[in-house]
């Protein structure tokens, strides 16, 4: 069950837009979904981290306290974040669709996995990362590379389950107490292939 009564992963990662990289649908069959979010203030930041399998249950959430230098360092922190707890609980071969509000990251996620999809293939996208993340891009490349497949797709702030997570971390330091779990999503159900009435009932010839 999504958190807050809003829609789950799988549905707003199968709405919103994957930059750089072709959205067609067999695309939209992750294993597991991640959203992730990160704020700045002068008050204090935090770190929100939403993970649930293809079947909408609940994996993980997180919401911590954050001093991020500025709202990028703390996008590419959230995701990080996400990520490490993603890798502890899921199979090495996960297909994972992740969702940010944030534009470039989401472009370079995207990016880097085009850029490592075979010697065959070069990528024309760019990937630039803000200095001020330090290490947290190579720890997310590294994590990227280390999944099956992913994904990033682009969504608005008002709808990523984990800006208020990230936003009033002091409100929801309870999610981090919830049990730690390990759900591997159900098995697809594979469902028959039926050929079009134009061919189905099609006659055989007549001598």
């Amino acid at each position: 069950m999504a958190a807050y009564g809003r829609p789950s992963l799988r549905d707003l990662f199968d709405e919103s837009p994957t930059p750089h990289i072709a959205h067609p649908p067999r695309t939209h069959h992750r294993d597991f979904y991640l959203a992730t979010d990160g704020s700045f203030r002068d008050s204090g930041g935090g770190l929100g981290v939403v993970i649930e399998t293809r079947d909408g249950e609940r994996v993980a959430r997180l919401s911590v306290p954050n001093q991020p230098p500025d709202n990028n360092v703390a996008e590419y922190r959230a995701l990080h974040l996400g990520l490490d707890v993603l890798a502890a609980r899921t199979p090495a071969d996960a297909r994972v669709g992740v969702l940010l509000d944030h534009d470039q990251l989401a472009g370079n996620v995207n990016a880097s996995v085009l850029a490592t999809a075979g010697p065959q293939y070069e990528s024309p996208h760019d990937v630039s990362v803000p200095s001020k993340t330090g290490l947290h891009w190579r720890g997310i490349r590294a994590r990227i590379h280390g999944f099956g497949q992913v994904r990033a797709a682009r969504i608005a702030s008002d709808r990523n389950p984990a800006h208020p997570l990230a936003n009033a971390p002091d409100q929801y330091a309870h999610v981090n107490h919830e049990p730690d779990r390990c759900v591997l999503p159900e098995a697809p159900v594979a469902t028959e292939r039926i050929p079009p009435p134009s061919r189905s009932n099609r006659g055989g010839a007549s001598d």
